[in-house]
């Protein structure tokens, strides 16, 4: 046994979609599916505790401790749609425990019936940009031209290194188990926690879950922050070095 699922209640649901929303590169997917959820008025259903958590607890304003998990929160869409969201501050500690760990996840869905996994993550680039693109990944081809109308990007063969973490592995497993599956990548920098990439996840999920408001007031602020720091830095950069020669990179 790897996880130990604690029910706090077993909310009905019929035919759900999951959302993952765990750290990960630009911490873009945790940003992006917690402010939805909370947008939404997710509620927690269950706890996951695993032992392929780091072996820690964490102390709480209170100093009560609090055993390393995830946690899985259920809402639904105005339209009624039921959407499971798996939420937390941790991953798998090593690539053998995310693996356990997603198998574990996988089966609670498998339970309630999951029709659709969504899962969500940072692109990064290493590099500071204006215009961020959100890239995909699906479990099967047919579901690309849908994702395209919602604003996503494909780059064929890329993310080079793969999907890594839970992100990758629960949409491999949801493909094992012929349950249609993609992934949703911020381009990001990866250097910082990324709100303005996760900005442009949200509205990507907007149209495929057909919402008409998702409160991002907050958010936008934050991103409104980011925006006005990189302007400084750019403003505070000195300014290249003119060359006598010209040089190409083939």
């Amino acid at each position: 046994m790897y996880a130990i699922v604690k029910y706090t209640s077993k909310p009905v649901m019929k035919d759900p979609w999951f959302i993952e929303a765990l750290p990960g590169i630009g911490n873009v997917g945790k940003i992006a599916g917690d402010c939805l959820a909370q947008s939404l008025g997710a509620e927690r259903f269950a706890i996951v505790y695993s032992e392929n958590f780091p072996p820690q607890v964490i102390p709480d304003q209170d100093c009560v401790v609090h055993m390393a998990c995830n946690e899985l929160w259920h809402a639904k869409t105005p339209s009624g749609r039921d959407i499971i969201f798996l939420r937390g501050d941790f991953q798998g500690s090593t690539p053998e425990g995310q693996f356990f760990l997603a198998q574990d996840i996988m089966d609670v869905l498998l339970a309630f019936g999951v029709s659709k996994i969504i899962t969500l993550g940072g692109y990064g680039t290493g590099q500071v940009s204006k215009d961020l693109h959100v890239f995909g990944a699906v479990s099967r081809i047919e579901l690309k031209k849908e994702l395209e109308k919602a604003g996503v990007t494909f780059n064929p063969g890329q993310p080079a290194a793969g999907i890594v973490g839970a992100a990758g592995a629960l949409i491999g497993l949801g493909q094992m188990n012929g349950i249609d599956s993609f992934c949703l990548m911020g381009e990001t920098s990866g250097y910082f926690a990324d709100s303005r990439s996760a900005l442009n996840v949200i509205s990507v999920l907007k149209k495929i879950l057909k919402l008409r408001k998702v409160d991002t007031k907050a958010l936008s602020e934050e991103a409104k922050k980011l925006d006005e720091l990189m302007n400084q830095a750019a403003q505070q950069a000195e300014p290249p070095q003119e060359r006598d020669e010209l040089s190409y990179i083939g």
